[in-house]
């Protein structure tokens, strides 16, 4: 039976290296000492100065996915000159050294400090996309159970749900929580999925912000209703355009799982994401892909046996070779919100946001979908324009160099999502220019 594998010789990297594999300083030093301090983000336009963005546009689809800020773009270039001046120790100490040192713990560990939670019940992952499907596929569905979706979630939702339960023999049922999200009420809102629970039911897919219609669910108010009633459900929520938008403590907002990407609100490289769960939920769950985070993983394999400790957030996390440059960039992103504040945050975008849909609202001619409450939206507004389409309303906007967006969904309305790359300015110049269409 072989000794043993201590992180630096998990994927048989040589034990001889072990010196040699040492930057000078230390990798985070060296780091360190080429990545500039955070910039005063003391006001808007300090913030708004960290981005790139072309200034002859008004950008209101940045949740799409965003332009990266100042600290962000010097932490990858940082990274990338690192890998290219020495890819092999870099990423082999990055990756495989011990906890103290290990660069992805780092990171999980600067996430965790944002969502209110521990670094271990931290997943990293490239997308919601692959953030939902890891769930989904790794929760131990049977013949007979059956997940509860909403008629308003995304895409990759809907098919990750799909796709696990045709897996497993389990079935999914969709239902709306509202008709008019405009209307929607917490009660209402909550008495819809109560009702809608079957004693099959093994777990609820839910989605905190709507990107069809710009709703954000009251997840604590409904979490703790449905735990009241039934605590077996499992929730899964698909947090993407809420996380950074919001101000929420999300370990503790009632999800057992909660999924996202991290490359739209929350400013971090493209192609990075992640899942937060706690201990016991990560131990219900079966990994999909081989992971380079978990040790114990490696030692089984190595022994001829199956793990023997719990699943949790490092087996879960897919391994292989990624862009480490952008993951370990992600740092830096959670770093920036936490200078600027989670709660001055939001409070900026709801400003943002109110203030585009009052602008709006007296036109007749249209017609707002999203809640006019803050406390049941965030940074999307979603509308239409009596007699036009969604894609023509956004081609109207572009000839006036306003960038905004439709909803990929059956059902389709034109967005305009004021962020922090906004001014009132540019709120107000948007505002007119609707009106201006739909006149």
């Amino acid at each position: 039976m072989p000794s043993r594998l201590t992180r630096r010789q998990f994927l048989a990297v040589p034990a001889a290296l072990g010196a040699t594999a040492l930057l000078p300083g230390g990798l985070v030093t060296a780091l360190a000492q080429e990545t500039p301090p955070l910039p005063d983000l003391s006001d808007w336009s300090r913030v708004r100065a960290q981005f790139s963005l072309d200034p002859a546009w008004m950008h209101f689809a940045s949740f799409f996915i965003a332009s990266h800020p100042a600290p962000v773009r010097e932490a990858i270039e940082a990274w990338r000159r690192a890998m290219d001046r020495d890819p092999f120790r870099v990423i082999e100490h990055g990756m495989f050294e011990d906890d103290a040192h290990n660069i992805p713990l780092q990171v999980r560990t600067t996430i965790a400090r944002y969502l209110g939670g521990q670094a271990e019940e931290v997943a990293l992952t490239r997308s919601t996309t692959e953030s939902l499907a890891l769930v989904y596929h790794g929760l131990p569905l049977k013949d007979g159970d059956e997940v509860l979706a909403t008629t308003h979630d995304h895409y990759s939702h809907h098919e990750s749900i799909r796709l696990a339960t045709r897996r497993a023999g389990a079935s999914m049922r969709r239902i709306p929580l509202f008709e008019d999200a405009a209307g929607a009420t917490v009660d209402a809102l909550t008495g819809r999925l109560l009702q809608a629970l079957r004693p099959e039911t093994r777990v609820v897919g839910l989605t905190w912000v709507h990107s069809s219609t710009g709703i954000r669910l009251p997840i604590r108010e409904m979490a703790r209703a449905l735990k009241e009633r039934r605590p077996d459900v499992l929730l899964v929520v698909d947090g993407v355009h809420g996380i950074g938008a919001a101000d929420e403590t999300i370990a503790t907002m009632g999800a057992d799982y909660f999924c996202a990407g991290c490359h739209k609100w929350m400013f971090a490289p493209r192609g990075t994401g992640l899942i937060w769960a706690n201990a016991e939920n990560w131990a219900r769950l079966t990994p999909v892909v081989p992971n380079f985070s978990d040790i114990e993983s490696y030692n089984a394999w190595a022994e001829g046996r199956e793990p023997a400790s719990p699943t949790n957030a490092a087996r879960m996390m897919p391994g292989g070779f990624h862009a480490f440059e952008h993951q370990w960039a992600m740092g830096a992103a959670f770093a920036m919100h936490e200078k600027m504040g989670r709660a001055r945050v939001a409070a900026r975008i709801r400003v943002l946001n109110d203030q585009l849909k009052a602008g709006l609202a007296g036109n007749r001619k249209v017609r707002i979908h999203t809640p006019v409450s803050g406390d049941l939206s965030a940074g999307l507004v979603a509308f239409e324009v009596d007699g036009m389409k969604p894609d023509a309303v956004v081609a109207r906007l572009l000839e006036q160099r306003i960038i905004a967006s439709t909803s990929p969904y059956a059902v389709s309305y034109a967005r305009l999502a004021p962020s922090l790359v906004n001014t009132p300015e540019e709120v107000e110049r948007a505002a007119r220019a609707v009106n201006a269409i739909a006149t």
